[in-house]
């Protein structure tokens, strides 16, 4: 695969028909940035001081996590997708991964054959290991997640993790458990085979610490400037109060909290907030504190007096749905950063709540060679 920005990407995997993932792949990366920005100035209105540059990703080499269904067999694993077949795919020669994964997967089915892990076996439902789940860190750390159907490898795991760390970098090693026969990436026991079960991500003057089924954004360079932009725009507000809804593990709400500005972040996964709560307190953020339930129902609890100066809205393709927007329409906020990785419901949202107009605007191309991205924009009550 050629890492060039200019022309489209060539890909083998792309080119046989192996695998079409990359839906925009035979476009040149510029063509696809331009479409996505017309998409979003088509969909959403102007800001007042128009739409800023988008900001492009480099169309290779940017993925920091491997999403790799195991198949084949356990001397010969594949590392990749199913074909229609239910056969497995070898991807591991992908360049969208960063190069320290690319390098990463061919150790990783060389100890999945020394381990003697057995692929689940789709059509015939049987065999352990279903997929292969790595995160590289900025500092080139993996967390390698090995998920299995049962815990009968658990043993020769950890009888062979010690070859695995002497020829990679794995801070983190876990096992987790999907026993079921379904289309489910993961479940929700996991087993920790290493001493540490976070991995750190620094991302300039933060770092997160993510735990094993903690969501991050994939693409690293993306997420530095995402919150880089969210954090110079809230600069210029300097809100003594803001609530993040959506905070996953803290993105956001770390990257905003500062001196005597009280913080908080809230997230269904209490995974997640675990994860928010360890990077606080690793930075020593006293003000920013985070809660485990549903972003709307907190919104739609509070009492009055307490509304924040900023709210942070970083939701799901789908939206933050009515009842959250006309809370919001209501509220009295003065500023919300809605922060979308779909325009179309963004722009349905933005339509719930009139009473706030966008002042900035800007497109981060998060997901290269397809129709995905993210977009941040800043609203000011009228």
């Amino acid at each position: 695969m050629e890492l060039t920005r200019s022309v489209a990407v060539r890909c083998d995997y792309f080119d046989t028909g192996r695998c079409r993932s990359c839906t925009l792949l035979d476009q040149p990366y510029p063509t696809q940035l331009a479409e996505k920005q017309r998409e979003v100035a088509a969909l959403l209105p102007t800001p007042a001081a128009g739409w800023s540059e988008p900001v492009a990703s480099a169309p290779a080499g940017f993925r920091n996590k491997a999403k790799m269904v195991v198949g084949g067999t356990a001397a010969a694993p594949t590392l990749g997708i199913l074909d229609r077949d239910l056969a497995g795919v070898d991807l591991r020669e992908c360049r969208l991964h960063t190069p320290g994964l690319h390098d990463a997967l061919p150790v990783l089915a060389d100890f999945i054959a020394r381990a003697d892990l057995a692929p689940y076996d789709v059509a015939q439902r049987r065999g352990e290991l279903k997929h292969l789940l790595v995160t590289e860190s900025p500092a080139g750390e993996l967390m390698v997640r090995f998920v299995c159907r049962s815990q009968e490898p658990v043993a020769r795991l950890r009888k062979h993790l010690p070859w695995l760390l002497e020829r990679l970098p794995v801070a983190v090693a876990t096992v987790n458990l999907q026993p079921d026969h379904k289309a489910v990436l993961e479940g929700e026991r996991e087993l920790v085979l290493t001493p540490s079960s976070t991995l750190a991500m620094p991302l300039g003057a933060v770092t997160l610490h993510l735990r094993p089924r903690s969501f991050f954004q994939t693409n690293t360079a993306m997420a530095v400037a995402l919150y880089a932009e969210a954090s110079a725009w809230v600069a210029e507000l300097a809100p003594a109060s803001v609530w993040d809804l959506y905070c996953g593990v803290g993105g956001f709400a770390l990257h905003l909290a500062a001196p005597g500005r009280a913080v908080t972040g809230v997230e269904i996964s209490a995974e997640a907030v675990r994860s928010a709560e360890h990077s606080a307190a690793a930075a020593g953020l006293s003000d920013a504190r985070f809660v485990a339930g549903d972003a709307t129902a907190y919104a739609l609890d509070a009492a009055g007096d307490t509304r924040p100066d900023l709210v942070v809205v970083n939701p799901p393709r789908r939206g933050i749905g009515d009842q959250l927007a006309g809370w919001l329409e209501g509220s009295g906020v003065p500023h919300v950063l809605y922060s979308s990785c779909n325009a179309r419901t963004l722009a349905a949202d933005l339509a719930a709540m009139p009473s706030y107009a966008p002042v900035r605007g800007r497109l981060l191309d998060m997901f290269p060679n397809t129709r995905h991205y993210e977009v941040l924009v800043l609203l000011r009550r009228r």
